[in-house]
């Protein structure tokens, strides 16, 4: 609804959309034809100032051209009195020269007359010279002049013919705005006669065939993977909505919307609200899996909360709203459009989740890995450290078995000095019996060689 304040009376007043758009076609009408007036006046004045100041611009011009030649007529007086001035001195030097003639200088007597006949000739060609100018100057001034009146004329005719084109124009307006008006009017009464023929169904259905008519003008290019047909299946509660709109991106819907469209006669005698089908539309979207709700509805035409446009009413209902049906189109694509947005925000962050999953599991990999390494690294390095233990123990053994096997070469070779100091004598120090067998033995040995 559009509010209007009337200029004499102050009393403001509202009006819907189309008186609104009416209105404005009539005012731009008449500012248009009264600045197409305001425009022809004011090309009128410009054309009048142009013819003043063309004249005045004639008449300085001419008067220049006119006080110039006065100026040029009275160069030349001034100049036909210097050859009459000059022409006297001739006389006076022929008078003088006649009366050197006299005393027989015949020949600068002749001299001196062809030059007065040259002063007169000269003073002749400077008469006719004069009189051309002058007469040239007029001719100038009277074609200049001629020439700034067919200008004038030809302004005068543009004049004339701008003048009969605005009129034209103003006619041919005139004329297109009355056979609007005329069209209009029989729009009207076709729409009247239309509605009185209606019964209560066929308003509903001509309501669902204009938005369905709507939506597949700009079905391929505006909702090219969207579902939008009639809601056919009947729920368990016996109920089912009017149209279902479903849209997907790559396979996966995004949006889905039930809508309900809501009409009525006129001459209706009981006249329903819009939110008389609020319960009924939202058990609706939530039996179809639907997530908003969206009421198309031509009742309470005269309630300005909903002629003011999109009304969200979630308030009552989740993810509800009531339009008029010039706002079908308009509300399909903003909740499309939001949804989209939203997808794509959420494949975003599914992206940064997974990059942030990697990053973890990349982290958790390295942790294991350390730890394993670590492990590893402990183990390794124990038994390193006890088989550097086992082999000090080791050493020490050898080192043991060394001064073993060096205190038994000690004893060997003490022994083996033992044994290179053994003799019989010493063997027999004490056992002379045996003295005396071995002295016995020697003796046979000794006496067989």
């Amino acid at each position: 609804m559009h509010e209007i304040k009337c200029p004499k009376c102050g009393e403001i007043f509202q009006v819907d959309e189309s008186g609104y758009a009416e209105l404005l076609g009539q005012v731009r009408n008449e500012a248009f034809e009264e600045e197409l007036h305001r425009r022809a006046k004011d090309l009128e004045a410009r054309n009048e100032d142009k013819l003043k100041l063309a004249k005045s611009e004639q008449e300085k011009a001419f008067a220049q051209t006119i006080s110039g030649k006065d100026k040029q007529i009275s160069d030349k007086e001034l100049e036909i009195q210097e050859l009459k001035n000059q022409l006297a001195m001739s006389d006076s030097e022929k008078k003088l020269a006649v009366t050197e003639a006299l005393h027989g200088k015949d020949e600068e007597l002749a001299g001196k007359e062809a030059e007065i006949q040259k002063l007169k000739s000269q003073l002749v060609m400077n008469d006719s010279e004069k009189k051309l100018a002058v007469t040239e100057a007029i001719h100038g001034k009277d074609k200049e002049l001629a020439d700034k009146e067919a200008e004038i004329i030809k302004l005068k005719s543009q004049l004339v013919n701008q003048k009969n084109e605005s009129e034209l124009k103003e006619k041919s307006i005139e004329e297109a705005y009355k056979n609007q008006l005329k069209f209009k009017d029989e729009q009207i009464e076709q729409y009247k006669e239309f509605k009185a023929r209606q019964s209560t169904k066929m308003v509903g259905e001509s309501l669902e065939q204009h938005c369905q008519n709507q939506f597949n003008a700009i079905r391929m290019s505006a909702f090219p993977n969207a579902y939008f047909d009639k809601d056919n299946e009947v729920s368990a509660s016996g109920s089912k909505g009017d149209f279902i709109f479903r849209d997907f991106d790559d396979g996966i819907e995004f949006i889905s919307i039930m809508f309900e469209m809501k009409n009525e006669m006129e001459t209706t005698a009981t006249k329903h609200k819009n939110e008389d089908f609020f319960k009924e539309l939202d058990k609706d979207r939530r039996e179809k899996g639907c997530e908003y709700a969206v009421l198309v509805s031509l009742l309470e035409s005269d309630n300005e909360l909903y002629n003011n446009g999109i009304v969200d009413v979630s308030y009552k209902y989740p993810k509800m709203y009531v339009i008029r049906p010039q706002f079908f189109i308009p509300m399909i694509t903003l909740l499309r459009n939001a949804a989209y947005n939203s997808t794509m925000y959420q494949k975003e962050l599914a992206i940064v989740k997974n990059q942030q999953l990697d990053l973890y599991n990349f982290e958790s990999n390295m942790q294991e890995f350390k730890d394993a390494f670590g492990k590893n690294y402990r183990l390794a390095s124990e038994k390193f450290q006890k088989a550097i233990e086992e082999i000090d123990k080791t050493i020490a053994t050898l080192e043991k078995v060394k001064k073993d096997l060096q205190s038994s070469e000690n004893n060997l070779r003490l022994a083996n000095n033992k044994a290179e100091d053994l003799s019989v004598k010493r063997l027999t120090k004490n056992a002379p019996s045996v003295k005396q067998m071995l002295d016995d033995i020697r003796k046979e040995q000794e006496a067989e060689e």
